[in-house]
């Protein structure tokens, strides 16, 4: 399969399978075409060359199986809506507007809060919490249709690491209590390491899958790269790619 966007080919050969009830990060440099990856399971984009299937049949817009959490910026501080119904604006598929929930919605909306621990300041206006309540909040909404798939583009980005901590621990336990099949875009693969079964890594028009310990190793990235690439492991575990300026001093992989 190969992947194009605004006219200019971003990747190509690329050849996957996601295990169901899986937890798989995508790693690479930025511009590489992670969330173009997340766009062509979305039904936003069509495969320059080759195809994809989700669930057995061609990516279709607006999918009730897949829900997604995107890259998110920080949220307005004078933002009024409140996390609960900002939660609840999931279940149609519409993120902003006013809408009348019915009969049903309450105890989804409620479940899907329960279900990421964020009652406590699920009336709380959203602007005014911190960045991992928010992101909290935005995981219950991508949970709020109970669907099979999640996509989360950058869920760490913003956070602290404490927090950063927290998401992926949470990520990893309502994948197991749902059966959920996890795809999350990544910087620094070292708070999933733990947590993944697959890293699919996009870099330099390629696309690599396999486990963790099969793609993040110098001969890999050396190849996929097609360039010196070295992989350090430090002494607490955590691992560097060296050797391509955009990535010296970055914990990543």
């Amino acid at each position: 399969m190969a992947a194009s966007y605004g006219g200019r080919a971003v990747w190509s050969g690329a050849s996957f399978h996601i295990p169901a009830g899986s937890i798989t990060a995508v790693l690479g440099p930025n511009g590489s075409g992670k969330t173009t990856l997340l766009r062509l399971i979305l039904g936003q984009l069509s495969p320059a060359a080759g195809s994809m299937e989700v669930f057995g049949h061609a990516p279709r817009r607006g999918d009730p199986g897949i829900g997604y959490v995107p890259q998110r910026s920080d949220f307005d501080p004078e933002l009024s809506i409140r996390g609960r119904d900002f939660v609840g604006l999931g279940l149609d598929g519409h993120r902003w507007g006013i809408r009348l929930f019915g009969d049903a919605a309450g105890p989804a909306v409620q479940n899907s809060i329960e279900a990421v621990g964020a009652s406590a300041y699920a009336d709380h206006a959203l602007g005014r919490l911190s960045g991992g309540e928010q992101q909290r909040l935005l995981l219950a909404q991508a949970l709020v249709g109970n669907p099979r798939l999640l996509l989360m583009d950058e869920p760490l980005s913003y956070l602290d690491v404490r927090s950063q901590s927290n998401i992926v621990q949470l990520v990893a336990g309502v994948a197991a209590r749902r059966n959920l099949t996890v795809i999350l875009i990544a910087h620094d693969v070292n708070p999933l390491l733990r947590h993944i079964d697959n890293v699919v890594y996009v870099a330099s028009g390629r696309v690599a899958m396999g486990r963790p310990d099969e793609i993040i190793t110098t001969e890999r990235l050396t190849h996929i790269y097609n360039t010196p690439v070295e992989v350090i492991k430090d002494s607490r575990g955590r691992v560097f790619v060296v050797g391509l300026e955009e990535e010296v001093a970055h914990p990543h992989a």
